[in-house]
This record gives structure tokens, C-alpha cells and sequence, in this order.
């Protein structure tokens, strides 16, 4: 898979789906990064570029390096007729109508849908994963219902805005399905709100990041239950214990979030999905966060500075 910024979290959403359906590795590469290391591409290999517009110039630039070595390309994107769609050998038009603001949010979603879509067609013929299928195709059905259900958390969200509009920096911690939640957040925060944001894989928070962490940063932890959930509840378990902040992203069905002596207020509950299809859900809150802090900052939301909607150089 190939990518840039939002179109890359995406990727990042549904690469373990890929991988577990499929049963192929998955590489995932910022565009612009494999060009500057001339990452080896063979005759046998697939590349996937993922952009909205279909015009990143990056992403083009890599498709053009792929070709080049004999890879077979395809493409994800929004716009029919865009360069990506015209030079890919094939491909998969999202459909999620046109984006008028600067920064991706429905494209973010629908990519992850679409490449669960396409893991579960090149995955019909294992036996072996069927009943998989079957929970994901289930789960796609119960998107639009679920997604209805997480913005009617807004007057909560709204409350949080008010309460962070005034911090400077804001951390969030993710792992498995929900890195590419915390990194996606913490963008679109960047874009929008002009307020310095970074998504960490919480796995890594030992490394590094726990050095930041006092009773003044402010932390979105996203810990929805999945198989890697007794391990975010660790990551809270650390991050309370030296007074943090916290703002957690769970389940609405979890009982056991409520021991940890944390606000409700700063509980965001999300209905629950089928794990490779929670980060479709989890992100709301976070694109919500981001549009209600633009606006009580007095920015911008469809057009923050300095970015454009397509990257068209380099």
C-alpha cells in the first residue's frame, strides 16, 4: 500500500484486516518516503495506492517508480477520472461524494471500507476464514446506524472542546486497529485546529513518551474492546498512576472503565463493532473534537492554512 497523510491512516486501519483475510504481508509505505529510499519493487509484487483525489503527486510519483519496476498497480480513490484511476490497472472508486472542506473525513472512512471490501473478495475462496467474512460483511451492514449513534455524542464533545480549547499540545495512545485512530485524531487536530497533536502506538509509550506525561497534558486514549484490550487498560493503569489527564474512547458496554476513577465526562462511549471496523467508529469523536476546537479557536475549519486540498507537487 501506498500513501499520504489521511489516505495513509486508512491504509494503516485496514492493513491487519489484509493481512488476516488475505494471508499475504502487507507492506505500507508513505509515498514520499519510498521514493527517497528506492525501496525494491519486483515483477511479482501488488502496489495499492491509496488518495482521495487521485492526484497526490507523491503518491503518482510512486506509482510511476512502481510501473517502472513491473509491479501490478491499483487504485483507491474518490474521484473518477483522476490520474490515479486513469494510470492503475484497476482499481476501486469509494464513492463517498465529494469533500468540500481541506481536510479528509468521510474519505478516511469509506477507504477503510473499501479495503476491507477488497480483502474480503480476495479472501471468498478460504474455507477457513468464512465465518470471519461473515462477522465483518455483518458489521459492514450495521455502519451507517452505528456512525448515526456516535454523533449524537456531540453535546459531550462540545463540553471537551471548551475544556481543551486553551492547551497547547495533546497526546493520543492507540495500538492494533486503533494506532491508525490515534494517528488519524491527532491529524486532523494539526490540520483544523493549529493545535500541536501527535498519535503514539501505545506500545511504545515506555520508550519515550511517558517522559511527557503530568497532571497537566491532556491524553486521548483509545481503548475499545478487542483482542489487545486488557493491554490498553495496563496503559491507563500507568498513565493514572502518575496523575495524567485522561480522556478514554471505550466501549458504551464497558463496565470495567468505570473502576479506573475516571470522570464520565471524559469517558467517550462508542457502540461497539466487529474489531477491523471499530476504527471507523472510534474516529468520530476525534473529527467531531477537531471541528469544535477550530471553531471556539476561531479558525478556519474548510480551509486551515497553509494546506490544500490536493497535493499536486512534491
Amino acid at each position: 500500500f501506498i500513501a499520504c497523510g489521511t489516505s495513509y491512516n486508512a491504509a494503516l486501519a485496514a492493513r491487519q484486516t489484509v493481512e488476516e483475510l488475505v494471508e499475504v504481508p502487507v507492506a505500507l509505505e508513505l509515498a514520499s518516503d519510498m521514493l527517497d529510499r528506492r525501496c525494491p519493487i519486483f515483477r511479482d509484487d501488488t502496489v495499492v495506492c491509496v488518495s482521495q483525489s487521485g492526484e497526490t503527486a507523491d503518491t503518482l510519483e510512486a506509482l510511476k517508480y512502481a510501473q517502472e519496476h513491473g509491479a501490478f498497480s491499483v487504485g483507491v480513490t474518490n474521484t473518477v477520472g483522476s490520474a490515479i484511476s486513469r494510470q492503475t490497472e484497476c482499481g476501486i472508486h469509494i464513492n463517498a461524494g465529494n469533500e468540500i472542506g481541506v481536510a479528509s473525513t468521510k474519505a478516511y472512512t469509506s477507504q477503510i471500507v473499501a479495503i476491507t471490501m477488497l480483502a474480503l473478495v480476495l479472501s471468498e475462496d478460504k474455507m477457513s476464514k468464512s465465518s470471519r467474512r461473515q462477522e465483518i460483511v455483518h458489521s459492514l451492514l450495521m455502519l451507517p446506524e452505528l456512525v448515526r449513534k456516535c454523533l449524537l455524542l456531540e453535546p459531550q464533545i462540545v463540553t471537551l472542546a471548551q475544556e481543551l480549547v486553551g492547551e497547547e499540545s495533546l497526546l493520543l495512545f492507540g495500538r492494533g486497529y486503533n494506532y491508525a485512530t490515534a494517528l488519524e485524531g491527532a491529524l486532523k487536530v494539526k490540520e483544523v485546529a493549529l493545535m500541536h497533536s501527535e498519535g503514539i502506538l501505545a506500545g511504545e509509550m515506555k520508550h519515550g513518551p511517558i517522559a511527557l506525561v503530568d497532571e497537566k497534558l491532556p491524553l486521548v486514549v483509545v481503548a475499545t474492546k478487542d483482542r489487545l484490550y486488557k493491554r490498553m487498560q495496563n496503559v491507563i493503569h500507568q498513565l493514572h498512576a502518575r496523575c495524567a489527564r485522561i480522556i478514554v474512547i471505550c466501549s458504551e458496554d464497558d463496565d470495567k472503565i468505570s473502576a479506573l476513577n475516571i470522570s464520565e465526562k471524559h469517558l467517550i462511549r462508542v457502540p461497539a463493532v466487529v474489531d477491523s471496523l471499530q476504527a471507523v467508529v472510534n474516529i468520530i469523536p476525534l473529527q467531531l473534537l477537531s471541528y469544535h476546537l477550530t471553531v471556539l479557536r476561531g479558525h478556519d475549519v474548510d480551509q486551515p492554512r497553509n494546506l490544500a486540498k490536493s497535493v499536486t507537487v512534491q
